[in-house]
């Protein structure tokens, strides 16, 4: 019992006192008001009309209208840092995520393994009498840490959460998602064909799980915490929707960021001396490292003018796809909106509204049909893209586009998400409401702020009391600073001080002064100690237009090491600017002993990708014991990825068909060249590799896939394989079924196998020919 029981105990009930208080579960006090966080992805800081942006916002306005805008809010320019600071109130380094969950290395500041000593605000609210839900993204557990047989403190269940609808990675597809329900997958209630989309179904879930509470105990408050799949890519949407910006962009990138700069200055969000950031202000793509290093292609805009006809048309039809995406999830959080309205709770609702980073540059130069081509290290050539222009946004798609767009939707600021040193990749839109307690006022808030501030500013609103102790942890104290006074206070004080370190970069902010590196994320340079450190008064210089490191080496000086000192307090080194493909294939606990023979049974929950076999670049074997009832046995029979690249071995027109889809884009398929028999078989994918591929546009292992049914050779074929994952926070592996829409475009039937059955599938990445040895082969199924 947490308190002394004060009742009366005789020898008969008759005769004593009962006194429940130290038996009920906590109770929140009377008129607590609700809590709820709506987190957008990747939306840049000139995106939404009502930060000056061309893509309209209803909702968000509406949100702001009876709130706060803070035009000087920050986060950590990457999704995992700023959700883990978002709901703890501690340093994305404290917290142990520097970088993406998937990311993780054995490092304090970057394991990704957020500690316990960091209490989650759903944790501490769910203390004080608060249902707690989380509906959308989460991006917190890491990726080796994302499957049915993994240990689930990490995921939202055990992070404080009562209930969890969402995904655990980093994104996932609109139209095909891999959800989660509470603590065991689920499938998404309809299909595309059946009016299908990942925002309608968020929303349906957040208003689910706050009716099923509501009806019981009607005065019982909630803390939510809705964060959207928009506008991560891929970006993806009815076509309707992006019809809607049908020639809005058609001037280009670079024309339509003076009338957002100019919109900006009206609505009061930025000085009025404030200038726009210049086109690949470091004179990249020829700009290079201390060494020499090629400045990464990755993080470059190439002018508009520069581009022909039909680039233009291609890059306005990104911009477009992007633009709808948006509009239609602030359509379906208006639908939430809604219901707290018509249920009486949206006046006592504390609403905060972000985005976790400024929008995103994975795109490239030139944009993608495929966005996991960045992971590969792969390029995009417009003219693979334009091929798939009709499709860009649909079922059939995995698009993101290009870094004009991300420069122009971080309007004014420089460069884009990852760029944790810079205000493209930092500053973000922020909206507060309470319209109950806190007046409405359309003049912008100044002050400097950040996401690690919002868990100490609810607090202070709520009146709670940090614990100092949370589930048997000491807890650390907070390393935010509430900002609760600047909602009613215009001249209320801002923070001194914040620290900023990821992916190779370092960046300090203090009393209106940003000190950071010049040093590309992901860029592999190395040699930090060659870093040039660059200096602005960011109070009055927003664009970071002039580099006073010059003018004020003392300043610069001090700030360098005071950077150091807090590196030490809140874990900011090592270091890391590896590259997005060797951070994606460098080793990592997968919390079972590395394995040469991996074996995976049908109709189990799907494999996330970072805890099956990894194929990349070596020889495997997929053989599979399958009983064939008729000649109208068909289906997949395993498959390993998605639309985003992936392989599988499948039985279509009667015949054992084994397709790699290369990133999307080549589909490589291997047919045999006689019909299955029905009957027991075990039928086998063999790839040997032979050596790397020498097409610069299909990286990867080349070799021979042989197909077999029983000891015989049924079909051959030369093929590449991709140099990294799949879709490392996407789709997973599944034996019997293809969950992710069909690996191969090619592959028509039904997903499921049908028509016989799979005793299970066995995946030997040891290098040996088990194909030859009939007899083990068969020896390692259960056939009739």
């Amino acid at each position: 019992m947490s308190q002394d029981f004060k009742g009366k105990i005789e020898l008969d009930i008759r005769d004593s006192v009962p006194d429940w208080e130290p038996y009920l579960a906590p109770k929140a006090p009377a008129g607590a008001p609700n809590v709820v966080f709506v987190v957008w992805d990747d939306v840049g800081y000139g995106t939404m009309d009502c930060f000056g942006g061309p893509v309209h916002t209803p909702t968000m306005s509406r949100i702001a209208d009876t709130g706060v805008r803070y035009a000087n809010f920050h986060t950590t320019a990457l999704c995992s840092p700023t959700r883990a600071s978002l709901l703890t109130g501690r340093n994305a380094t404290s917290n142990g995520m520097a970088t993406i969950a998937e990311f993780s290395s054995g490092f304090p500041g970057i394991s990704t393994r957020i500690p316990f000593e960091n209490g989650f605000i759903s944790e501490v609210l769910l203390e004080h009498g608060y249902n707690t839900y989380c509906v959308g993204k989460w991006h917190l557990t890491p990726g080796e840490e994302t499957g049915m047989a993994a240990w689930k403190k990490r995921w939202p269940l055990g992070r404080g959460f009562e209930r969890f609808y969402g995904f655990l990675g980093g994104e996932s597809s609109g139209w095909y998602p891999d959800l989660i329900h509470d603590n065991h997958p689920t499938e998404p209630p309809a299909t595309p064909e059946e009016g299908y989309h990942i925002a309608k179904d968020l929303s349906d879930k957040a208003i689910q799980f706050i009716r099923d509470a509501k009806v019981v105990e009607p005065d019982k408050p909630f803390f939510l915490y809705f964060s959207l799949d928009a506008a991560h890519a891929p970006h993806h949407v009815f076509q309707k929707w992006a019809d809607k910006y049908t020639g809005v962009f058609d001037e280009g990138y670079e024309a339509i960021r003076d009338r957002i700069l100019a919109r900006q200055k009206e609505l009061g969000l930025l000085p009025e001396d404030t200038v726009l950031s210049r086109i690949n202000p470091r004179g990249e793509p020829a700009a290079t490292g201390p060494d020499g290093q090629p400045w990464p292609m990755l993080d470059t805009v190439r002018p508009w003018e520069s581009l022909s006809a039909d680039e233009k048309r291609l890059f306005a039809r990104m911009a477009e796809v992007f633009a709808g995406y948006v509009e239609y999830t602030d359509d379906q959080v208006g639908r939430l909106v809604d219901f707290l309205e018509s249920s009486g709770e949206l006046d006592n609702t504390i609403i905060v509204v972000v985005s976790d980073n400024g929008a995103s540059g994975e795109g490239g130069p030139n944009g993608t049909f495929n966005e996991w081509r960045f992971f590969n290290g792969v390029p995009t050539p417009t003219e693979l893209t334009l091929q798939h222009i009709d499709e860009l946004g649909g079922p059939k798609s995995y698009n993101h586009y290009n870094t004009g767009w991300a420069w122009a939707f971080d309007t004014p600021f420089p460069y884009w998400k990852r760029w944790a040193g810079y205000e493209g990749g930092i500053a973000d839109m922020c909206i507060v409401s309470w319209p109950a307690t806190v007046p409405a006022n359309e003049i912008p808030r100044s002050q400097y702020v950040h996401a690690v501030d919002v868990v100490p500013t609810i607090y202070d609103l709520i009146g709670i009391t940090p614990p100092q102790t949370l589930g048997g942890f000491e807890q650390r104290a907070l390393e935010g600073e509430s900002f609760a006074a600047s909602l009613t206070q215009l001249d209320a004080p801002a923070k001194r001080t914040q620290f900023y370190a990821m992916l190779g970069q370092r960046a300090i902010y203090e009393d209106g002064w940003l000190a950071c590196t010049l040093h590309p994320p992901l860029s592999g340079w190395g040699t930090f100690d060659q870093d040039v450190w660059e200096l602005y008064h960011i109070e009055v210089d927003r664009a970071q237009a002039t580099n006073l490191a010059a003018d004020e080496p003392e300043r610069l000086e001090q700030l360098t090491a005071r950077w150091f000192e807090l590196a030490e307090q809140y874990n900011g080194l090592p270091l890391d600017d590896r590259t997005a493909l060797e951070q994606t294939l460098a080793e990592r606990p997968s919390g079972s002993p590395p394995r040469e023979r991996y074996v995976y049974y049908p109709d189990c929950a799907p494999v996330p990708e970072q805890s099956a076999v990894l194929i990349s670049g070596r020889s495997y074997t997929i053989a599979a014991g399958i009983h064939a009832a008729s000649e109208s046995t068909e289906g997949v029979i395993f498959a390993h990825g998605g639309l985003a690249g992936g392989h599988s071995l499948f039985v279509q027109d009667h015949r054992l068909t084994y397709a790699f889809n290369w990133v999307g884009t080549h589909v490589q398929t291997v047919t045999a060249d006689r019909v299955l028999e029905p009957g027991a078989h075990v039928v086998t994918a063999e790839f040997v590799a032979e050596g790397r591929s020498e097409d610069p546009m299909m990286a990867g292992a080349r070799g021979t896939l042989t197909l077999y049914v029983d000891a015989d050779v049924v079909g051959s074929a030369p093929i590449v394989t991709q140099p990294g994952l799949f879709c490392a926070v996407g789709d997973g592996l599944c034996v019997g079924r293809d969950d992710a829409s069909a690996v191969s475009p090619s592959y028509t039937a039904p997903f499921r196998f049908t028509g016989g059955s799979i005793d299970k599938v066995v995946v030997d990445v040891s290098g040996e020919r088990y194909v030859d040895q009939e007899a083990e082969v068969r020896g390692w199924f259960l056939l009739d």
